[in-house]
């Protein structure tokens, strides 16, 4: 909060997607380390955590009785069904973040990206783009960890998602990483500049010293 003018930093959710490979993860923990006050958002899911994972820190990770249930009271700001298991953001971590002036940030599918819009209007949606349908590929492909039908796989979603681009409010091409890190910090630092949201209904000015 500025003191003298009472301005606050504006908290909203930031929603960060794009085609498989296009860069997501590192573009995201960059924004949150170059940023004050953004955390990564963390997702609920129904798989069972990996040896390295702790509950609350990487997942929250819940049986499907209870993942249902929050589906069906409405508790979950976004979710979608991946081979099988089920993922998801808690509105209630949410809700905590926004409160204490964190903006999350959720890496996350359109599908999600749209649902958070519906959840919270106020949300900054982003989509990251390759340079090129041949560069994506070739990031796949130089993974090495999958298999072509994979690889053909994921391609077919890239094309679906990018139809969705115009319902984003920005777009960055991941060309280079160093420059798609500065285009992405540099949005979201807009935003929070705009005075539709770091003006109070109702602000005014308050009066200057003198003297």
């Amino acid at each position: 909060m500025d003191q003298d003018f009472g301005l606050a930093l504006p908290a909203f959710p930031v929603v960060v997607s794009g085609p498989s490979g296009v860069g997501k993860t590192v573009l995201c923990r960059r924004l949150c380390d170059s940023l004050p006050r953004m955390v990564r958002s963390i997702s609920a899911t129904t798989r069972p955590p990996r040896p390295d994972e702790r509950d609350g820190q990487s997942y929250f990770f819940w049986n499907e009785t209870r993942f249902r249930a929050e589906i069906d009271r409405g508790g979950l700001a976004e979710w979608a069904e991946v081979h099988g298991r089920l993922y998801g953001t808690p509105r209630s971590w949410l809700d905590e973040r926004l409160a204490a002036g964190e903006s999350a940030v959720l890496n996350i599918d359109v599908q999600g990206g749209l649902q958070v819009r519906t959840v919270y209007p106020s949300a900054l949606l982003v989509f990251l783009l390759p340079p090129s349908w041949g560069a994506l590929e070739a990031r796949l492909r130089g993974r090495g960890t999958d298999a072509e039908e994979e690889i053909q796989r994921r391609l077919r979603n890239a094309e679906r998602e990018i139809r969705v681009l115009p319902r984003y409010d920005a777009v960055i091409m991941n060309d280079r990483l160093d420059e798609a890190a500065v285009d992405l910090i540099s949005v979201v630092h807009g935003e929070r500049s705009r005075t539709s949201r770091r003006i109070a209904p109702g602000w005014e000015p308050p009066p200057r010293r003198k003297g």
